[in-house]
């Protein structure tokens, strides 16, 4: 639906076309008015038209100031005019400012629907065509950004097989010289949220379709800004704001196609260095350079933290990540140095741990994960304090997970010592003291680590070896009892049968033909 502004001074003459072009064209516009070109000027600034249908004589600003203002715009609708005078002058001006139709008052209405219905053709022809003009830009910014990407991923491409693939995707342009950005939004962006925020990058760097520069994700997800100028990565970082949730590289001036690796290669290290700086969201590459390589990170600190988890000595185990993390040494060295502890600290004391005692929670498992990619954070000291929280958490959890172990070799010990003296006077408080737990305790967790209460433990242990005895011996019913651990022959007879069904002779009856 075509958005139609009517201007003439006279109300009963812009209610009268209305009428007339409404019954013509049901639902074809949507309508809006004006008095004078004045009034025309604003109601387009406020709303938008696609066409214009204005009266030339008209006070305040006639119509010819009015198209002569529009003709300025970059963006302006298409104008019809409309004289009660048949002046040459008016028609040559409406020429000049490339006015599609004049008519003469008054309006002959075949004439009037007429011009719309051609106009209306010509316009969806040229949407037509632009929107094939957009289809086709877009597939060429397809294969430009395909091609690149490869480039990006591979190590060796000769100069003249780079050449050879981005002149087919038309970036012939990057011989003249460009930049490269690498920029990173603050969270991990799928489907429509992409492209919203490749828009809104081209909001702050006021980047044109125009302008020559190619706007794509990278296999990392990571957008990258390839610019024939400089100015639009420099309004990024004018426009720069936390809230705005972005970080981003900045590569120097580069010229040649050959080159456009090594331009993407130097903004996604420019990237990695915004971690350590608070101010700017971007950062250049000239401005990270000469910094020196220390390859040698302070494993024996490391090591010793990994020693301290679950040792209850958590201000001396945070003293020592203090001097690990110390970001003044960091910012002395390249970010390989940080790369490097990040490393460290994920295989010698967050991974050995998990390999060592097994998975914990679900939110421990959450941080390590995020821990474990350091450029996940957009500030060092967040870096830093998850490091510190998850080492806590980890350090909780080993503390947790020896107790546990501890209590399982006393439990262990507890079971040898009752197969070893079942034949005894043994109880629960015998054998609690013997491994030196409290008696309740010890209650419950005996039952969690067999299954089953401390008596129906021991008088199942004592009826296996009294059944083993009356198969595998001819000792005497009594003394069986007695070598079994029971009170008295009544007392094992009775269990016997309980626990058996028969009584003890009857169950070596059933077994000796067996033994002979």
């Amino acid at each position: 639906m075509r958005k139609l502004l009517i201007v003439d001074d006279e109300k009963n003459i812009r209610a009268g076309l209305k009428a007339m072009i409404e019954r013509e064209f049901p639902g074809g516009y949507v309508f809006d008015f004006a008095a004078d070109g004045e009034e025309a000027l604003a109601r387009i600034d406020e709303t938008g038209a696609d066409l214009v249908i204005t009266d030339i004589r008209m006070p305040v600003m006639d119509g010819m100031a009015l198209i002569d203002a529009l003709h300025a715009r970059k963006e302006r609708p298409d104008v019809i005019i409309l004289s009660g005078h048949d002046d040459f002058q008016y028609a040559k001006a409406a020429i000049r400012y490339e006015v599609r139709e004049y008519l003469l008052k008054p309006i002959v209405r075949e004439e009037l629907f007429g011009v719309l219905r051609r106009m209306e053709a010509e316009r969806q022809r040229k949407e037509t065509a632009a929107g094939a003009m957009r289809d086709s830009a877009a597939i060429q910014a397809e294969l430009a950004a395909t091609q690149l990407n490869l480039l990006f991923m591979e190590q060796l491409v000769h100069p003249a097989d780079v050449r050879e693939r981005l002149v087919k995707a038309g970036l012939g342009w990057l011989d003249e010289g460009f930049y490269v950005g690498v920029v990173k939004s603050g969270e991990e962006l799928q489907g429509d949220d992409r492209a919203k925020w490749i828009a809104r990058v081209e909001e702050l760097t006021c980047l044109s379709d125009e302008e020559r520069s190619l706007r794509f994700y990278d296999k990392d997800g990571k957008l990258v800004l390839i610019c024939g100028r400089s100015e639009p990565l420099e309004r990024l970082a004018v426009q720069y704001r936390p809230q705005n949730r972005f970080r981003a590289g900045r590569s120097g001036r580069l010229s040649g196609m050959e080159m456009v690796r090594t331009g993407y290669e130097q903004a996604a290290r420019a990237l990695k260095y915004s971690l350590l700086h608070s101010g700017s969201g971007v950062v250049h590459y000239s401005d990270i350079g000469g910094k020196e390589v220390m390859e040698k990170v302070p494993l024996q600190d490391i090591h010793k933290i990994a020693n301290m988890l679950g040792s209850g000595r958590d201000a001396e185990m945070n003293r020592l990540l203090q001097h690990v993390l110390d970001i003044r040494l960091i910012m002395r060295y390249d970010i390989s140095y940080l790369e490097g502890i990040s490393r460290a600290l994920n295989e010698h004391v967050f991974d050995r741990v998990f390999r060592q005692y097994g998975e914990e929670s679900v939110d421990i498992l959450k941080l390590h994960k995020q821990v474990g990619d350091l450029y996940s954070f957009d500030q060092f000291h967040d870096y830093y304090r998850s490091v510190e929280s998850l080492l806590q958490l980890v350090s909780d959890y080993v503390g947790r997970m020896r107790h546990v172990h501890h209590e399982r070799g006393d439990l262990q010990r507890a079971i040898d010592y009752i197969h070893e003296h079942y034949q005894r006077d043994l109880n629960m408080a015998m054998v609690s003291n013997y491994v030196s737990l409290n008696y309740s305790y010890f209650s419950q967790a005996f039952k969690d680590y067999t299954g089953e209460t401390f008596v129906s433990y021991l008088r199942k242990l004592r009826m296996q070896k009294a059944k083993e005895l009356l198969a595998g011996t001819n000792m005497k019913v009594y003394e069986i009892s007695e070598q079994a651990g029971f009170d008295n022959v009544k007392h094992f007879t009775r269990v016997f049968r309980e626990m058996e069904g028969v009584t003890p002779l009857e169950y070596r009856a059933v077994r000796e033909p067996t033994q002979r």
